[in-house]
């Protein structure tokens, strides 16, 4: 029985816990500190009161936190889909490739010149700091979402230089200490996850999709079920395969983003929630793998805070300031990308693996990447509010909205279409009789800050504004380029 009320207290505990996580929220916004420090923080102090906490093996972390980023990545892929990341895709994947390796080699010059590091420990330095973390950015800009292309270029960056990141540390530790020999083996097996990862990402995606239409199931609560356990099958047989299970699933994500099938709405707000679950848990668990006391020893802390600096003001706005000159954006939200690359739950995951390969001063090195996190989430995010709009980047406002008028369909409502009005959009400004939506398309409902907005033709339409339209089902006119601002 004793053993029965120790469970409960613990059940109760973790629970506890678990809502005041929830609601950090809120003391978030109030204190202006972005809610994944206060996790981070929360935790690494009740491992410090409570030191059996911080035996908890690596391994155990390790597995934690790698289940938490695919059901993050899944979601941040989703949330982006291919209609968006098309427009984007090629600054994504040159920001994601070749903005994580130009970082990677900033740092570790930068540690090894500045701070003493020999190369090796300097490229893993390097490797752990290089990957940016989405759900911190739009943790930190809370209920305020970027527009337009720079806010598809930091989602897409950060979860194409995550799976970058994981595997070329996993390639450089696998590759040991050898010479050029074991250098390019290290390259080759980083190259074939590559390739293995996006190939499976791609047939699981197709597959998926063809399930997510075609296979009824007994009960729309199972739909969200089946596409979270799609994406830990994905992920398991891009690993088994030798490919980076994390880009396939980012990757799959996309794809299926845009897809239409039966309880869509429902599968991406169970994702969206799980993904929120899933950040509280990443943050805590790895939290508790921090000393604060610790961090004094062998200067860890200065160490960090000097990286940290030379990292936001120095390498990411000149090597990732290089890497976006190709790609077309204003000034403003060129300055803005270079500023909001902030660090998160990957670059600590990568500090855990250097740990768990007994590098020598692994621990030493795991600290320094701790306490860069922590300045990039606490200083670096508390101040992106005011970089957007000193540089002028929009942000919108996402209002809560707790009630939902709905309408069910045995068959796929072929000529429903929703859209969002953007910015600069053709339809931004315009009224309903203007809009040139030809003879085969009607609107049928706006939503306008959450409520309705009656249908007449002299009705202006604005951006923000959430459109339901009626197509003829045998019309080739594609209306969705009315909605979106041109260049996006």
């Amino acid at each position: 029985m004793n053993d029965v009320i120790r469970f409960g207290i613990l059940i109760a505990a973790c629970s506890a816990a678990g809502l005041l996580a929830v609601w950090s929220n809120r003391l978030s916004a109030r204190i202006r500190v972005p809610a994944p420090a206060i996790f981070l923080v929360a935790a690494a102090i009740v491992s410090d009161l409570f030191p059996a906490l911080q035996r908890i093996p690596v391994i155990t972390v390790q597995r934690v936190v790698t289940i938490m980023l695919i059901v993050l990545l899944f979601e941040g892929g989703m949330h982006i889909g291919w209609r968006r990341f098309r427009t984007a895709s090629g600054a994504v994947i040159w920001l994601g490739v070749a903005g994580t390796a130009l970082t990677t080699a900033g740092m570790a010059i930068l540690a090894h010149w500045v701070f003493g590091f020999g190369w090796r420990p300097a490229l893993l330095l390097g490797v752990a700091l290089a990957p940016t973390d989405p759900a911190v950015v739009f943790s930190v800009l809370g209920r305020r979402e970027v527009v337009g292309r720079s806010g598809t270029l930091l989602e897409g960056e950060s979860g194409a230089n995550d799976p970058v990141g994981i595997a070329a540390m996993a390639a450089i530790l696998a590759a040991g200490t050898g010479g050029w020999s074991a250098a390019g083996a290290g390259f080759a097996q980083f190259a074939l996850q590559m390739a293995v990862g996006a190939a499976i990402g791609v047939a699981g995606a197709y597959l998926l999709s063809l399930i997510m239409r075609r296979l009824p199931l007994p009960s729309g609560s199972l739909y969200p079920l089946q596409t979270l356990l799609a994406a830990g099958a994905i992920y398991g047989v891009a690993t088994m395969a030798r490919g980076s299970g994390f880009l396939a699933v980012f990757i799959a994500g996309i794809l299926v983003g845009d897809l239409r099938a039966p309880y869509k709405l429902e599968i991406e707000r169970f994702h969206a929630s799980l993904a929120s679950l899933a950040e509280i848990v990443a943050f805590t668990v790895l939290g508790l793998t921090v000393s604060l006391t610790d961090l004094g020893d062998n200067n860890a802390w200065l160490i960090g805070l000097g990286l940290a600096a030379l990292l936001a003001l120095l390498v990411r706005p000149i090597l990732v300031g290089m890497a976006v000159l190709p790609i077309a954006m204003t000034n403003g939200e060129r300055l803005f990308v270079m500023w909001a690359g902030l660090k998160g739950a990957v670059p600590i995951l990568l500090g855990t693996y250097i740990v768990s390969a007994g590098v020598p001063d692994a621990h030493r090195l795991y600290e320094i990447v701790v306490v860069v996190v922590a300045f990039s989430v606490i200083v670096q995010g508390g101040l992106i509010p005011a970089v957007a709009h000193r540089v002028h980047v929009p942000m919108r406002t996402i209002e809560p909205e707790p009630w939902a008028l709905a309408m069910r369909f045995r068959e796929q409502p072929t000529g429903l279409r929703h859209y969002h009005i953007h910015p600069g959009s053709p339809a931004d400004g315009s009224t309903i009789a203007d809009l040139d939506l030809g003879e085969d398309s009607w609107i049928s409902m706006i939503n306008r800050g959450g409520g309705l907005v009656s249908i007449r033709g002299n009705a202006v339409l604005h951006a923000g504004d959430e459109v339901l339209l009626l197509t003829d089902p045998d019309s080739d006119a594609d209306p969705a380029p009315l909605f979106m601002k041109p260049d996006s």
